[in-house]
Parts: structure tokens; sequence; C-alpha cells
């Protein structure tokens, strides 16, 4: 099949008739693929998926998440990701398993309001998430332009294969470091931050169009509004 072909769903909607590759958000009866979200499906290169329109951010193990530090304890500090679950970084994670409350003060490394970049270490619905702030790119975030959109727009912003967030990093001059909770980090000059901004928020409201990549060059090259 040709090209891409996008359409409305909702849930229980016959999406398409024939043998395809399951993608997010789908199920398959009798060679039928059908929608579990009201979203925008997408065929393509033999592979059906649908693209929530809403909905919040479910933590997966792994995922990497930007979040903001609201509370701590002597062992933990507790993490607003932007979920209907706060997530929890272990003291012991941090300053290692010599970690002791009374020798280790926990705001010599975050206080109540700093941003984190970190992982999703473990997760299974029956606990809130524990992170993980070991590794490139991770930790305290110290500068830069905070930027939230819908959790289900952020595989729209990054694009296949990274497309999307390449062309707005090329044309900004910018770094877009982007969580999987829909809270993105936007580094770079300040007229490249406001295009980067504006270039963001444009995806995030027209994430459903299938022209949308045009609409962000013309914005970013100011050859064309949003």
């Amino acid at each position: 099949m040709p090209g891409i072909i996008r359409k409305y769903v909702v849930p229980g909607e016959l999406i398409v008739d024939g043998k395809y590759r399951l993608g997010a958000n789908v199920y398959a009866s009798q060679d039928k693929v059908y929608s579990t979200r009201v979203g925008l499906a997408e065929i393509s290169r033999g592979e059906v998926r649908v693209i929530p329109l809403s909905g919040s951010y479910i933590p997966r193990v792994d995922d990497f998440v930007i979040g903001k530090i609201k509370d701590y304890s002597a062992f933990a500090w507790e993490v607003d990701i932007a979920s209907c679950f706060y997530a929890y970084l272990p003291a012991q994670a941090v300053f290692g398993r010599d970690y002791s409350p009374a020798q280790d003060s926990m705001l010599d490394r975050f206080k109540i309001g700093d941003m984190v970049a970190a992982k999703i270490a473990a997760f299974d619905r029956t606990r809130d998430p524990l992170l993980s702030v070991s590794g490139p790119g991770l930790g305290l975030i110290n500068r830069g332009e905070i930027v939230k959109i819908m959790p289900t727009k952020v595989p729209r912003l990054i694009g296949k294969k990274g497309s999307m967030i390449k062309t707005v990093e090329a044309g900004t001059s910018c770094r877009l470091s982007i969580g999987q909770n829909g809270i993105i980090v936007v580094n770079g000059p300040p007229d490249g931050i406001a295009k980067a901004v504006n270039a963001i928020r444009l995806i995030e409201e027209e994430a459903h169009t299938a022209d949308l990549t045009q609409k962000v060059e013309a914005l970013l090259t100011g050859s064309g509004g949003a």
C-alpha cells in the first residue's frame, strides 16, 4: 500500500481488512483490524496503529521522563512525572548503597522544585514507579525552557525515525530532550527556543493532520503560518 493512510477512529471501529502488523492501540479478529482508542488510525508499510487524541501518561520501564521534585523523606524524593502516579527516586540510587540519613543531606542533591531527567527503573501498577538517574543525560536539569504537551502527542513530535524532532532542531539550532511523559526541555539560543516552542505547540495542536511536516517547515522558515 503506497504512502500513509490516516483516519479518525473510535474504540471498536474497523480500521482495515487484511493481514497487517499490529502497532499500538489496535487488535485483530479474523484478519480485520479494530481500534481500542479514540484517535488517529495510521496505516503505513504494512502496519496499523492508532495515535490516541487524549490520555494521561502511564509509566513503562526504561521510559525517559522529565519530572519535578515535589517532596522528600529521609529515604526518597517524590517526583511529579505528569501521571496519575507519583514516582519515587530512592536516596540509595543517588548516593549509593552507603547512604546514611544521618550523614548525607538529601538537599545537597535535589531540592523541592528542581527538574530532573530520569528513567523508569521499576513499575508494575501495584506500587508507584521507581526512578533512576544513573546514566548519560540523567539527573538535575539546570537550564533550558520547559514545555509540556499531551503525552499521547509525543510520538508525533518525535516522528518516524526521529524525523520531526530533527526538523525542529535543524530549523532552530536547539536541542530537544523529550520525555515520554510529555515534558520537553529546549536548549539553544533565545530566538531558536522561541521558534522551537512555537513548532512544538503547532505539532501538538495539529498532530492529526497529514501535512504537518510541511506546516512545521513553513513555520520555521517564515514562509507560511500555523
